[in-house]
């Protein structure tokens, strides 16, 4: 089994010249690409093997993110079935001189295991039994519970 807390990963992003939209902010397909690679290396963490996106839910943007902020993403696994991995993901505007961050954007993606033959391929249990799991699972099944900033 492998615990939840351990499928916790964040990468950040400046948002660059190249990264905006006519109103000087992140473009929403570049922050759901984003989403999509650091949900991805949770996913692998968790399965131990290379995964495919299979699905997103819906993807909420709450605010932008703009230019010459950084796009902070998080990421976790909060379920799993038998070759699918699901990845609660979370992208937040950093001001990068005060480390201020809001929430802007959200969703659920789904991911599957593969083989080296693009065969699905079974994926381990999920370990929920801590107080922080338990925790980050009910915040991203969007109950009550907490949910700060911090996973860890």
């Amino acid at each position: 089994m492998i615990p939840l807390e351990e499928t916790y990963v964040e990468n950040r992003v400046l948002v660059q010249p190249n990264d905006i939209n006519y109103n000087d902010v992140a473009h929403g397909g570049n922050v759901v690409k984003w989403m999509d690679e650091v949900g991805a290396m949770s996913a692998m963490r968790f399965a131990g093997e290379p995964v495919v996106t299979a699905r997103m839910e819906r993807v909420d943007f709450h605010r932008p993110i703009p230019r010459g902020n950084a796009a902070l993403i998080k990421a976790y696994v909060y379920d799993a079935g038998t070759t699918s991995v699901n990845v609660y993901l979370r992208a937040f505007s950093e001001d990068p001189l005060t480390a201020d961050a809001e929430l802007t954007t959200e969703s659920h993606f789904i991911y599957v295991a593969i083989d080296d033959d693009n065969e699905p391929v079974p994926v381990p249990d999920l370990d929920v039994s801590s107080e922080r799991a338990i925790e980050l699972r009910e915040a991203a099944n969007g109950r009550p519970g907490d949910e700060g900033d911090d996973e860890r």
